[in-house]
C-alpha cells in the first residue's frame, strides 16, 4: 500500500516519478504480485491513469490486463477495473479538453490500432463474449461498452469473429432482456454496431426474437413520446430491415406491422412537440418506408402495402397528413411515406383518393396537396414531396389518371367555379410565372398520361381561354406557344418532357402537333437544334431533338407535307444526321439525368437542380436508340416497318380479343364459384338447422320419457303411502291383473288367427290335389280316402274353434261385468275420499283413476271390436265348412262312381283270365311250351307287393 501512496501522489522525499515510470511499475505489480488485493489496487490505478496516459497504458498494460481477464475471473471487481481500463484505451469518446489537445485523426488512428492489437487473437473477443454473459453489473456493463467500442473501430473484423463464435450472437441478444435499463440500453447500442452492413448477423438477430423485444421496449418507453432509448431501438430496427428481404418478410409474417399503428396516434393539439419526439416520429416514418421502398422486390412491397391498409396504418398516416400543427419536416416525411405506401397498390390508391381534408366545404386531399405544390411560398422540400405523392398516386393507376384528366375536359369542368379541381390547379401551375411550379405541373400532368394512349387522345380536346375576346386555344398549342416565347430553362425542360410523354406512342397527338396552323413546331425545333448555343441550352437542344425524333418515329404519314421522309430530309439539310444524334445524346450524358435515373423520389439539393423526372429517364432510355435507327432508315425500310407494325397491331388485336374472352370467362367462373359457395353455405346452414331440429326433437322425446317415468314413480309412491286406501274397493294390483288377462286373451286370439290361416292353407292344398285326381285308379282312391280323413280333421278343428270363441265371448262378458262394477264403485268413491281430509291427494287420485278408467274403457272397446272380428271370422269359417261339406259330398259321389268302375274292371279281368287259361290249355295240347302259371303269378304278385309298399310309404 505504501507503493500505491507513492504512485497516487502521496508525500515522498525523492523526486516524483514520471507517468511512464508509474505505469511501468503498476504493470510490474499486476504481473508479479501474488496477492489479489495488490493486483486489484494496481489495476484500479491503471484505470485512473488510462484517460490521461492513454497511449502509455495501451502499450504497456494491455497484455497484463488481458491476462487478468483470463486468470482472475473469480473476482468481479478486478475484472471490472480491467474492462474499464481497456475501454478507456480503445474508445475514442474522450472529454472535450482532450479532444482539443489531440487532433481527431490521431484519436481515430490510436483507437483503431489498439483495437487491431486486441482482436489479433480471436480468443480475446471470445473471452469478452463470455464475460458479457456474467450477471454481475460491474462485469457485464463495462464488457458491453468495450465490445461496442471494438465494433466501432473494426466493425467487419469483430463481426466475423462473433459470427464464427459458438452462440456468439445469441449471448448478446440476452442483453435486451436484462432488467437493468443501463445494460439493456447499452445492449441496444451494441447490437446497432453489430448489425451494420452484415446480412447474416441481421438474420440471426431477427430470428432471436429481436423484433418482439424491441417493439416491447418502444411500447414501454411511450412510443413516439419516449426518449433516446426509442430512437436507439428504431435505428436498430432499420439496420435489421433495410435491404434485407428475409427480415422484411419475417417482420410482415410475424404481424409486427400491426404493432406500428399506435406509433402514429396524434391528438388534436399538435403544438409544442419536443425535439426528441420529432426525431422519433421521423425514424418511425422512415421505418415504414423501409418496408415499402420501391427498391424492394415488388411482391414483398405489395404484401406490406396491403397489410398496412388492413391494419389501419395508412388511415393513421392520412390523419397526420390532414392534421394541423404538425411540424413541417414531419409533414414532409409523412407525405413521402404515404406516397410509397400507395405506390402501385390499387386498393391503397383508391382509399387515398377518398380522403378529404377537414375544411369547409371538404376538399379531396389530392387537391389540397396540389395547392401546396403550385404555391411558391411553400418550402421546396414540401413541394417535392407533394409531387412525389401525386406521382405515386398515378403509378399504374389508370382509374386515377382518368379522374385527373377528366377534370380538364370541357364536359366535367365546374361552371360555377365554387370548387377548384386538380386539373385547374395543374393548368394554373403550368402557366404561372414561377418556373418551379411550371416544371412540377408539367411533370404531374405527364404522369397522368403515362402509358395511357386513350387519355393522350382525350387531352387533345382540352381548350384554354387565354384572354378576353380571343378564341380558346388547345392545351397542346399553348405549350408550344410558351416554348416559342423563350422562357426559363426549367420551364422549357418541363414542357418538353410533357410533350415528349404526350406524343410518344400516340400518332394522333403527333398529327395534331405537326398540323399546327399558327406555329409550325418542327421549324422552331430545327432552328433551336441547329443553333450553336452555350452549355445551359444544350439540354434544351437535346430535348428538342428527342421531340422531333418522336414526331418522326410515331408519324402515321397522314399529313402529306409532314411525312417521315420529308422530315428526315429537312433534318439532313438543316441540322445533319450526325449533329442530330449528338444533340440527342446530350440528355443521357447530363449529370442531373443520372441522378434522376437512380430512384423514383425526386430529391434535389436546390430548386436550380430540378430538371429531370425519373419516369422520363426511362422514356429517354427506351426511345434514344429507336430514334437513332429511324433517322438512318430508308423509305423502303419504313414501309416494311409499317407493314410489320400493322401485322403486330392485328396480332395485338387478336390477343386483346382473346384476353377479353378469357377475362369474361374468368368472370363467369368467378360468378359460378360464388354461386356454388353460396349454395354450399345455404346447404350447410340447412343441414345445421335439420341437425338442430333433430336434436331438439330427441330432447323433447327424452323429456317426455323422463316425465312418463316420473309419473309412474309418483303413482307408485302414492300407492305405497296409501296401503289402506282402496280404489273403489279394488286395488291397483287387480287392475294390473286385468291388464295381464287382456294381454293373454290377445295372445290367444292371435294364436287362433294363425291356426285359421293354417287351416285355410290346408283347404287350398286339398282343392289343388282334387284337380290332380283321376290319373290312375289307385291314386284316385288314395286321394279320396285322404280327403275324407282331412275333412274329418277339419270338422274337429272347427268345433274346437267354435268352443274357444264361445269361451272368449264368456270371458269378454265377464270383463264387461267387472267394468260395470268398477264404474259403479267409482261413482261411490267420492264421499269416501272426502272423509279422508286430504283434498289435494284425492284430486290427484281421482284424476289418475279417471285416466285408468278411460284406458280400461278403451281396452274393453278394443276387445269388443276383436269379438266382432272373431264373429266375422267364425262366419267366414262356417261358410268355409259349408263349402267343404259340398266338396265332401261331391267326393263321395266320385268315390261311388269309382267303385262301380272298379267292379266293372274286375269283371272284365275275370273274363280275360278265363280266356287266357283256355288259350294256355290249347297251346299245351298242341305241344307249345308255356310258362308256369304259378311262377308268373308269383312274380306278378311280388311286383304288386313292391308297388303296394311304395304307395304306402308315399
Amino acid at each position: 500500500m505504501n507503493f500505491l501512496r507513492g504512485v497516487m501522489g502521496g508525500p515522498s522525499a525523492g523526486p516524483q516519478p514520471s507517468g511512464a515510470d508509474t505505469i511501468q511499475k503498476l504493470c510490474d505489480r499486476v504481473a508479479s504480485s501474488t496477492l489479489l488485493d495488490d493486483r486489484r489496487d494496481a489495476v484500479r490505478a491503471l484505470k485512473s491513469l488510462s484517460k490521461k496516459y492513454r497511449l502509455e497504458v495501451g502499450i504497456q498494460a494491455m497484455e497484463h490486463l488481458i491476462h487478468v481477464l483470463r486468470t482472475d475471473r473469480s473476482d468481479s471487481e478486478i475484472i471490472g477495473y480491467a474492462l474499464d481500463t481497456l475501454y478507456n484505451v480503445i474508445s475514442n469518446d474522450l472529454e472535450e479538453e482532450e479532444q482539443e489537445e489531440n487532433s481527431a485523426k490521431q484519436v481515430d488512428d490510436l483507437g483503431s490500432q489498439f483495437t487491431e492489437i486486441f482482436i489479433k487473437q480471436q480468443e480475446n473477443v471470445t473471452l469478452l463474449l463470455t464475460l458479457v454473459e456474467e450477471f454481475d453489473f460491474h462485469v457485464r456493463w463495462p464488457g458491453v461498452k468495450l465490445l461496442t467500442s471494438l465494433l466501432k473501430q473494426q466493425g467487419p473484423q469483430v463481426q466475423q469473429i462473433i459470427l464464427v463464435s459458438p452462440m456468439g450472437v445469441s449471448r448478446l441478444m440476452d442483453l435486451l432482456a436484462d432488467s437493468r435499463e443501463v445494460i439493456r440500453n447499452d445492449g441496444v447500442l451494441l447490437l446497432q454496431q453489430l448489425t451494420k452492413s452484415n446480412a447474416a448477423i441481421q438474420k440471426i438477430v431477427a430470428f432471436e426474437n429481436a423484433f418482439e423485444r424491441l417493439l416491447d421496449i418502444i411500447t414501454e418507453e411511450g412510443n413516439s413520446d419516449g426518449g433516446i432509448v426509442v430512437e436507439d431501438c428504431l435505428l436498430l430496427l432499420q439496420n435489421l430491415l433495410k435491404n434485407n428481404n428475409s427480415n422484411q418478410n419475417f417482420f410482415k409474417e410475424g404481424s409486427y406491422i400491426q404493432r406500428m399503428k399506435p406509433w402514429f396516434e396524434v391528438g388534436d393539439d399538435n403544438c409544442g412537440w419536443s425535439a426528441q419526439k420529432v426525431t422519433n416520429l421521423h425514424l418511425m416514418l422512415q421505418l415504414v418506408r423501409v418496408l415499402v421502398s420501391p427498391t424492394n422486390p415488388p411482391g414483398a412491397t405489395s404484401s406490406c402495402q396491403k397489410a398496412m391498409f388492413h391494419c389501419g396504418l395508412l388511415q393513421q398516416l392520412c390523419t397526420i397528413l390532414m392534421a394541423t400543427g404538425v411540424p413541417a419536416d414531419i409533414l414532409t416525411e409523412t407525405i413521402n411515406t404515404v406516397s410509397e405506401v400507395i405506390r402501385g397498390c390499387q386498393t391503397n390508391q383508391d382509399y387515398f383518393a377518398s380522403v378529404n381534408a377537414p375544411s369547409n366545404p371538404p376538399r379531396p386531399a389530392i387537391v389540397v396537396l396540389l395547392m401546396s405544390m403550385v404555391n411558391e411560398r411553400q418550402p421546396f422540400v414540401l413541394r417535392c414531396a407533394v409531387l412525389y405523392c401525386f406521382q405515386c398516386f398515378l403509378y399504374k393507376n389508370q382509374k386515377g389518371q382518368g379522374e385527373i384528366v377528366s377534370t380538364l375536359l370541357p364536359s366535367t369542368i365546374d361552371a360555377t367555379g365554387n370548387s377548384v379541381s386538380a386539373g385547374q390547379l395543374l393548368c394554373g401551375g403550368l402557366f404561372s410565372t414561377d418556373s418551379l411550379s411550371n416544371w412540377c405541373a408539367a411533370v404531374a400532368l405527364a404522369h397522368a398520361l403515362q402509358e395511357n394512349a386513350t387519355l393522350k387522345e382525350q387531352l387533345l380536346r382540352v381548350q384554354l381561354a387565354t384572354s378576353i375576346g380571343n378564341p380558346p386555344v388547345s392545351l397542346l398549342q399553348q405549350c408550344t406557344n410558351i416554348l416559342s416565347q423563350g422562357s426559363k430553362v426549367q420551364t422549357r425542360v418541363g414542357l418538353l418532357m410533357l410533350l415528349c410523354t404526350w406524343l410518344s406512342n400516340c400518332s394522333i397527338a403527333v398529327t395534331h402537333f405537326l398540323h399546327n396552323p399558327a406555329n409550325v413546331p418542327f421549324f422552331q425545333l430545327t432552328g433551336q437544334i441547329a443553333e450553336n448555343l452555350g452549355e445551359e441550352e444544350q439540354l434544351v437542344q437535346g430535348l428538342c431533338a428527342l421531340l422531333l425524333g418522336i414526331s418522326i418515329y410515331y408519324n402515321d404519314n397522314s399529313l402529306e407535307n409532314y411525312r417521315k421522309e420529308k422530315l428526315k430530309q429537312l433534318i439532313e439539310k438543316r441540322i445533319g444526321r450526325e449533329n442530330f444524334i449528338e444533340k440527342l445524346g446530350f440528355i443521357s450524358k447530363h449529370e442531373l439525368y443520372s441522378r434522376a435515373a437512380q430512384k423514383p423520389q425526386p430529391s434535389f439539393s436546390s430548386p436550380d437542380h430540378v430538371m429531370f423526372d425519373h419516369e422520363f429517364t426511362k422514356l429517354v432510355k427506351e426511345l434514344e436508340g429507336v430514334i437513332s435507327k429511324a433517322i438512318y432508315k430508308s423509305s423502303e425500310e419504313d414501309k416494311k416497318e409499317e407493314e410489320v407494325k400493322k401485322t403486330l397491331e392485328q396480332h395485338d388485336n387478336i390477343v386483346t380479343h382473346y384476353k377479353k374472352v378469357i377475362r369474361e370467362q374468368d368472370q363467369e367462373l368467378e360468378e359460378l364459384k360464388q354461386r356454388i359457395n353460396t349454395l354450399t353455405s345455404q346447404n350447410e346452414q340447412l343441414q345445421a338447422t335439420v341437425t338442430q331440429q333433430v336434436s331438439q326433437i330427441q330432447q323433447h322425446k327424452d323429456q317426455y320419457n323422463l316425465l312418463k317415468v316420473q309419473l309412474g314413480k309418483d303413482t307408485q309412491h302414492h300407492n305405497s303411502h296409501g296401503d289402506t286406501f282402496q280404489m273403489n274397493g279394488i286395488q291397483t294390483e287387480e287392475v294390473s291383473k286385468l291388464k295381464e288377462e287382456l294381454e293373454e286373451w290377445k295372445n290367444k286370439h292371435e294364436l287362433l288367427q294363425g291356426q285359421l290361416k293354417e287351416k285355410d292353407s290346408v283347404i287350398e292344398k286339398l282343392s289343388s290335389s282334387q284337380l290332380e285326381m283321376g290319373t290312375t285308379e289307385q291314386a284316385s282312391q288314395i286321394s279320396k280316402l285322404g280327403g275324407l280323413e282331412h275333412n274329418n280333421e277339419l270338422q274337429k278343428e272347427l268345433e274346437m274353434l267354435r268352443s274357444q270363441i264361445q269361451l272368449q265371448s264368456v270371458e269378454i262378458s265377464k270383463l264387461q261385468m267387472e267394468n260395470q262394477k268398477l264404474q259403479v264403485m267409482n261413482a261411490t268413491a267420492d264421499p269416501l275420499l272426502g272423509d279422508s281430509g286430504a283434498a289435494a291427494t284425492s284430486s290427484e287420485l281421482e284424476g289418475r283413476l279417471e285416466q285408468e278408467m278411460k284406458e280400461l274403457k278403451s281396452e274393453v272397446k278394443a276387445l269388443s271390436e276383436e269379438k266382432e272380428s272373431l264373429k266375422q271370422q267364425l262366419d267366414s269359417s262356417s261358410s268355409t265348412v259349408a263349402i267343404l261339406q259340398d266338396e265332401k259330398s261331391k267326393l263321395q259321389r266320385e268315390v261311388a262312381e269309382s267303385k262301380k268302375e272298379q267292379d266293372d274292371l274286375l269283371v272284365l279281368l275275370a273274363d280275360q283270365d278265363q280266356k287266357i287259361s283256355a288259350l294256355k290249355m290249347k297251346l299245351k295240347d298242341l305241344g307249345v311250351p308255356v310258362e308256369d302259371e304259378d311262377d308268373t303269378e308269383s312274380g306278378d304278385q311280388g311286383d304288386e307287393d313292391e308297388d303296394g309298399d311304395e304307395e304306402e310309404q308315399d
